[in-house]
């Protein structure tokens, strides 16, 4: 079977997601599934020059870092050059939240600066051009076995279902608090004293985004070992278009109630449930927790 031609393109990135991808245990068994055509922290059959000054074949074209109009790069384009590859590409992964939704890069210069089909939650202009086409990989980073999930669907010539916004279904149709091992103190309202504390919820006193946001992160651990909540730091909800959020570490509450529902949960179920939470008392929980209502 011929192998597809992958083509790795940066704008304006901190190279997170290249790195995370690098920490993929089978990362150079996955890449020999594919032809790299170039990638910028790997030895390449083609140079960077080669890509810049001439018209490539490529497949799988993975975008990452924010796309900024106008931005010049070795005397070319980079918006232009991206939506070239773009165009002939058959697949267009956007790795990491800035190449898919404008993610931090955007918040200094919000006019001129996106993702690549999105400026957050609004579809741009090209959207159309290549919705059949595009995968949504957001994160800050990628968890790098999300990447090699969708390319070895894709080298296999499966179908990735997706959601609205072009995320795969297998790895966003969950929440980051799915899977928390921090969820029964999440349903009993009982809040942890710090960070990096093992016992106790992060939602209602350091902000924590997990029911808000998308993502298997507590299903698909890093290092298969861990994640943000398992070692006592709050989701910072990076697979969503709306981050990063003003006031990171925080909550807005009304007399104890999240201003915001979690996703797909009605304000009536949540009073219920933690009304009928808060009738009891759980010595085992609370054992060293301060509780939040308390």
């Amino acid at each position: 079977m011929k192998k597809l031609k992958l083509l790795w393109l940066q704008s304006l990135t901190c190279n997170g997601n290249s790195h995370s991808f690098f920490n993929h245990p089978d990362l150079f068994a996955i890449l020999s599934k594919f032809e790299l055509i170039y990638f910028p922290l790997i030895d390449t059959k083609y140079s960077l020059e080669d890509i810049l000054h001439k018209q490539l074949e490529c497949d799988i074209l993975i975008i990452e870092g924010s796309i900024k109009k106008g931005l010049i790069k070795n005397g070319v384009d980079y918006s232009k050059l991206i939506e070239n590859y773009a165009q002939e590409a058959k697949h267009i992964i956007t790795a990491g939240t800035c190449a898919t939704f404008g993610g931090v890069f955007k918040e200094y210069d919000p006019e001129r600066i996106s993702g690549f089909c999105f400026d957050k939650e609004r579809v741009k202009e090209n959207f159309n051009s290549y919705k059949d086409k595009l995968i949504s990989l957001p994160g800050c980073p990628i968890h790098p076995k999300w990447l090699s999930y969708v390319l070895q669907m894709l080298g296999s010539g499966n179908t990735i279902p997706i959601d609205k916004l072009n995320r795969p279904q297998e790895l966003y149709n969950i929440t980051v608090h799915t899977g928390c091992s921090r969820n029964e103190y999440f349903e009993w309202k009982i809040d942890t004293k710090g960070f990096g504390h093992k016992e106790g919820c992060s939602f209602y006193e350091h902000g924590c985004q997990g029911p808000y946001s998308r993502g298997s992160c507590n299903k698909i651990l890093w290092n298969d070992t861990s994640s943000k909540t398992i070692v006592g730091t709050p989701c910072f909800g990076c697979t969503e278009p709306t981050f990063p959020k003003e006031r990171l570490f925080f909550t807005k509450t009304n007399m104890g109630i999240p201003a915001t529902m979690p996703l797909e949960v009605s304000k009536r179920a949540y009073l219920t449930i933690t009304g009928i939470a808060k009738s009891f008392t759980i010595k085992r929980l609370e054992r060293n927790i301060i509780d939040y209502d308390s």
